[in-house]
C-alpha cells in the first residue's frame, strides 16, 4: 500500500511538472517559435522559449496572466490556467508589419531596417511556400519588384532597374556567384539556386558595391539557403519535409525532400530535388506571331521543316534539372559557429528556344542549337564568432570554391556541321567581414575579399555524318584569369531616434590577363592585360520624424570591371554580325541618388514609395568595331559585321516604385507594387536611344484571405506596352521575338493574367497547395523574351512534414 500511494504521488509530480512545460506555435504554420519573452505584468517573473518552442512556465501562479511578445509576432496574453486547458499549447499570429524590420544584405549582418537607407525586397519561406515557383528565378519575378525575361523555359534573367545580367550581383549563403563569364546578354545562372532549399531571399534594389563589389550596379540578389537546426534537448532533433508538385503547361513534375538531423552542439540537413518539364504550352487569346507553327525534325540525319500539329505548344522546350544541398553545422559554444555546406545542381541539355525560331529569308535558320548540361558546384566553409575583442565584436570567415560548366551547340538547317564550345570556371573566394561598436550609437563594419577566377575553353565542329571532330575557335581565351582584391569599410551612427547614418567606402583592384589563340583569327593583338583599382562610395540617411513616416536618402557609386566575357568573346550576336575580342577597356561607373518614403498609418495601411536616378559613365556596350582595319569578316561561312565590347556610351536610368498594403478585417489583407523604369544611353553618333535592359512598366495586385487552416491569394499580374520606338535599337533588329503593330514593326505589347492560389493544412503534417494561374489563358511573352510564357497552368503541390 505504501508502495502504491508513493508511485501515485510520483506520476502526480511529474504531471504537475509537465503541465507547467508548454509550447509556442506560429499559428499558421505549426511551426515552434523561438525567442519568445514571457513575462507577467509587474514584469518580475519572465523566461523565454528555447529553438524548439519549449518555455517552462512553473515560476507563475496559476491565475496569473502571462504576456508573450516576439519581435516577428503579434503580442498576446492569457492566463497560465487557460494555456494548461488548452493542452499547454499557445499560438502566436505573425505581424506583417514587423517581419521586415530585420535584413542582413546591407552589412552582411543583421539590423533594423529602420536604420537602412536603401531599398530591400525580403521574401520569406512562408511566401515561397505559397508560391511554389518552379525556378528561383520565377522566385524573384513573383516579388513584383524584379522584372524576368526569359530566351528558353531553362533559363531566367532578372533585370532590376534598368539593369540586368553582369550588372547585378548574386550572392549565396554570402558567396558572389557572379563569375568571370558572366555576358551581358541574358544570363540563367539563376536556375542553378533550388527555390526549396531557400530560407530566406533579400534583394537589394540599387547599388551595392560597398560591400559587394563589382557588378553590383543596379542590385543585388542574396539567397540563402535552409540551415541546420540543433536539438535543445538530451535526444536528437528529426526533421523531415517531402513535396510532390505538377504544373499542366509543361506537364511539370517535381520531388523535393530534404531532412534535418539535430544534436546539441552539431546538426546535420540534406536536400535534394528533381524536376522534369515538357514542352511549355501558351495561352489561347494574344499575338498570332508567337505561335509555333512549324520546327525542324532531324529524321535518319536528314532536317525537315514539320508542320506543328498544335502550335500554341513550344516544340523544344523541355529539360530536367537536379539540385542536391548539404549542411554540416557545429555550434561547441554561444561564442562560435561552424558549418560547411556543399551545393550541386546540373540540368539536362536543354534547347535555346529563342534560337530555333530565328528565320533566314523566310526559313528556318537553325535545325540544332541547345546548351549542355549547366553545371554548378559549391563548397563553403563558414566561421562565426559573437565574442568581443579590440578588434571586434563579431565577426565572420567565409571560404569557398566552385565549379562552373556550360556548353553551346548549334547546327544549321541542312548544314553537317555542329559547332560546339565549352566552357569551365574555377572560382575561389575568402571573405571577412567584422562588426565593432564604436559607441552606444555607432557601428563600424569592415572587411576584405579576394577572389580569383580561371577559365577554360574549348571549341570544337563535329560532322554529323562521318562522326569527325575537328578544333574551332573557343568563344574565350583558355586559360583566362580574372582576380579582385578588396577592402571595405562602412559605419552606421544614430544622431537620434529619428536620424540614422549610414556611409561607406571600398577599394577594389582588379586583375586581368588573358591570351589570345591566332590559329583561327589574325588577331592584331595576343593578350590583354587589366591591372586597375576602382573606389567607391555611399552616403545615406533615414529620418523618422514621426510614428508614420520613414523617409530615406541615398547617393552611391558603383563600378563594373570588365571581364574576360567582355575582352575576350567570339562570337555570333545576331544575325550577319559577330562580336570579336577588344583588350582596350576600362571599368565602367555608376552614379545613383535615390529618395524614399513609407508612411505607417496605423496598423492597417501602409504605402511605400520610391524614386532614384541613376548615371552610367564609360558603359560597356557592343558597338560595330574594326579589327585588322576590316569592318566586315567572313564567320561560320557568311560575311559578318565585326563587333567589340567598347566604353563606348553614357546612360542614364531613372524610376519609381509603388507599394501599397492594407490590412482589413481579420483575415484580409491587399498589397500592390508598381515599378515605372526610363532610361536612354547615346549612340555612337551622338544621339541618344532607349536603354535595352529598361523593362517596361509592372506590377501586381494580391488579395489575401489568410485563417488558421486557409490561404487563398487572388492576384493579378500586368505588365504595359514599349512601342517600336522605345525598343533599343537591338531589340528592333529582334522582330522574331516580338508581335508586329500596325505598320510592320516589332513591339512588345501589353499584357495581364488573372490568377488564384490556395493552400490548405490538411492535418498537423499535411499540407496542400493548388492553384490556377493565367486563369484567362492569355497569350503573352514577356519583354525581350525568346519563349511564350505560360497558358491557362493547374499546379497541385503537396508537403508532408514530420
Amino acid at each position: 500500500m505504501r508502495l502504491f500511494t508513493l508511485s501515485l504521488l510520483m506520476f502526480v509530480f511529474m504531471q504537475t511538472i509537465m503541465a507547467q512545460k508548454i509550447k509556442v506555435l506560429n499559428k499558421t504554420t505549426r511551426q515552434p517559435i523561438s525567442n519568445v519573452a514571457i513575462y507577467n505584468k509587474q514584469k518580475e517573473k519572465s523566461t523565454i522559449t528555447d529553438f524548439d518552442g519549449m518555455a517552462d512556465i512553473s515560476d507563475f501562479e496559476g491565475t496569473e496572466l502571462l504576456y508573450f511578445t516576439h519581435v516577428s509576432h503579434q503580442e498576446f496574453e492569457i492566463t497560465k490556467e487557460k494555456i494548461i486547458t488548452n493542452g499547454n499549447v499557445v499560438y502566436l499570429e505573425t505581424d506583417e508589419n514587423k517581419l521586415s524590420e530585420v535584413v542582413i544584405s546591407i552589412s552582411k549582418w543583421e539590423e533594423d531596417e529602420k536604420d537602412v537607407s536603401q531599398k530591400i525586397v525580403s521574401i520569406r519561406s512562408k511566401d515561397i511556400a505559397l508560391a511554389t515557383p518552379q525556378t528561383s528565378a520565377d522566385l524573384l519575378q513573383g516579388s513584383g519588384q524584379v522584372f524576368i525575361q526569359k530566351s528558353q523555359l531553362g533559363g531566367g534573367s532578372p533585370m532590376i532597374r534598368g539593369f540586368s545580367t553582369n550588372r547585378l550581383l548574386i550572392t549565396v549563403d554570402g558567396v558572389r556567384m557572379n563569375n568571370a563569364i558572366f555576358r551581358g546578354g541574358n544570363v540563367q545562372n539563376v536556375i542553378s539556386i533550388d527555390p526549396f532549399s531557400i530560407e530566406r531571399t533579400e534583394v537589394i534594389l540599387g547599388p551595392g558595391s560597398v560591400v559587394y563589389g563589382s557588378d553590383a550596379i543596379g542590385g543585388v540578389m542574396n539567397f540563402y539557403s535552409s540551415s541546420p537546426r540543433f536539438s535543445k534537448q538530451e535526444s536528437p532533433l528529426f526533421n523531415v519535409n517531402a513535396v510532390a508538385r505538377y504544373a499542366s503547361t509543361s506537364e511539370e513534375k517535381t520531388a523535393h525532400f530534404d531532412v534535418n538531423i539535430g544534436l546539441k552542439k552539431w546538426a546535420f540537413l540534406t536536400s535534394v530535388s528533381y524536376t522534369d518539364f515538357d514542352d511549355l504550352k501558351m495561352g489561347s487569346h494574344g499575338p498570332e506571331e508567337y505561335l509555333r507553327n512549324e520546327y525542324v525534325e532531324v529524321s535518319d540525319g536528314v532536317d525537315k521543316v514539320v508542320a506543328n500539329s498544335d502550335p500554341e505548344t513550344q516544340i523544344y522546350t523541355g529539360y530536367n534539372q537536379i539540385n542536391f544541398l548539404q549542411k554540416i553545422s557545429f555550434k561547441p559554444n554561444k561564442q562560435w559557429d561552424f558549418y560547411a555546406g556543399l551545393v550541386y545542381t546540373t540540368t539536362s541539355d536543354y534547347p535555346r528556344y529563342d534560337r530555333l525560331i530565328r528565320r533566314r529569308k523566310g526559313s528556318l535558320r537553325s535545325a540544332e542549337w541547345y546548351y549542355g548540361p549547366q553545371k554548378w558546384l559549391m563548397g563553403n566553409i563558414h566561421i562565426e564568432q559573437h565574442t568581443g575583442n579590440t578588434l571586434y565584436d563579431k565577426m565572420k570567415l567565409t571560404a569557398a570554391y566552385q565549379h562552373f560548366e556550360e556548353s553551346r551547340n548549334d547546327r544549321d538547317f541542312g548544314k553537317d556541321i555542329l559547332g560546339m564550345t565549352e566552357e569551365q570556371v574555377e572560382a575561389y573566394s575568402f571573405n571577412m567581414d567584422f562588426e565593432k561598436r564604436l559607441a552606444k550609437n555607432t557601428l563600424f563594419y569592415y572587411g576584405g575579399e579576394y577572389v580569383f577566377n580561371k577559365v577554360s575553353s574549348i571549341g570544337l565542329e563535329k560532322n554529323i555524318r562521318t562522326e569527325e571532330v575537328v578544333a574551332a575557335p573557343s568563344r574565350y581565351p583558355d586559360g583566362s584569369t580574372w582576380q579582385s582584391i578588396a577592402a571595405y569599410l562602412s559605419i552606421k551612427h544614430r544622431f537620434s531616434e529619428k536620424v540614422r547614418l549610414n556611409s561607406g567606402l571600398r577599394y577594389n583592384q582588379i586583375l586581368l590577363k588573358s591570351e589570345f589563340d591566332n590559329t583561327f583569327f589574325e588577331f592584331p593583338f595576343n593578350e590583354a592585360a587589366i591591372n586597375t583599382g576602382a573606389l567607391t562610395g555611399s552616403a545615406g540617411i533615414s529620418w523618422l520624424p514621426n510614428e508614420i513616416l520613414n523617409w530615406k536618402l541615398n547617393f552611391s557609386t558603383a563600378f563594373r570591371s570588365p571581364n574576360v566575357d567582355d575582352i575576350g568573346k567570339v562570337f555570333d550576336s545576331e544575325p550577319g554580325a559577330v562580336v570579336v575580342p577588344n583588350p582596350d577597356l576600362n571599368p565602367e561607373y555608376s552614379y545613383t541618388g535615390e529618395l524614399g518614403v513609407r508612411a505607417k498609418l496605423g496598423k492597417a495601411f501602409v504605402v511605400d514609395l520610391a524614386t532614384y536616378y541613376t548615371h552610367l559613365d564609360d558603359a560597356l556596350v557592343r558597338r560595330d568595331f574594326l579589327l585588322n582595319g576590316e569592318s566586315e569578316i567572313i564567320y561560320k561561312g557568311e560575311p559578318s559585321r565585326v563587333q567589340a565590347i567598347q566604353n563606348a556610351a553614357r546612360a542614364k536610368i531613372y524610376g519609381f516604385e509603388a507599394g501599397v498594403q492594407v490590412s482589413f478585417a481579420k483575415y484580409f489583407k491587399l498589397t500592390s507594387q508598381y515599378t515605372i523604369t526610363g532610361g536612354e544611353e547615346e549612340l555612337d553618333n551622338g544621339t541618344v536611344a532607349p536603354s535595352r535592359h529598361v523593362a517596361p512598366q509592372f506590377g501586381n495586385t494580391h488579395l489575401v484571405f489568410n485563417s488558421k487552416s486557409w490561404t487563398i491569394d487572388a492576384f493579378t499580374v500586368y505588365n504595359g506596352t514599349l512601342k517600336f520606338d522605345d525598343l533599343s535599337p537591338s531589340e528592333q533588329n529582334k522582330e522574331y521575338l516580338y508581335a508586329i503593330d500596325g505598320e510592320g514593326n516589332p513591339y512588345s505589347p501589353s499584357w495581364y493574367t488573372v490568377n488564384l492560389r490556395t493552400q490548405y493544412k490538411l492535418s498537423e503534417n499535411l499540407q496542400g497547395t493548388f492553384a490556377i494561374e493565367n486563369i484567362t489563358d492569355q497569350r503573352y511573352r514577356p519583354y525581350s523574351s525568346g519563349i511564350a510564357a505560360a497558358g491557362r497552368n493547374f499546379i497541385v503541390s503537396m508537403k508532408y512534414s514530420l
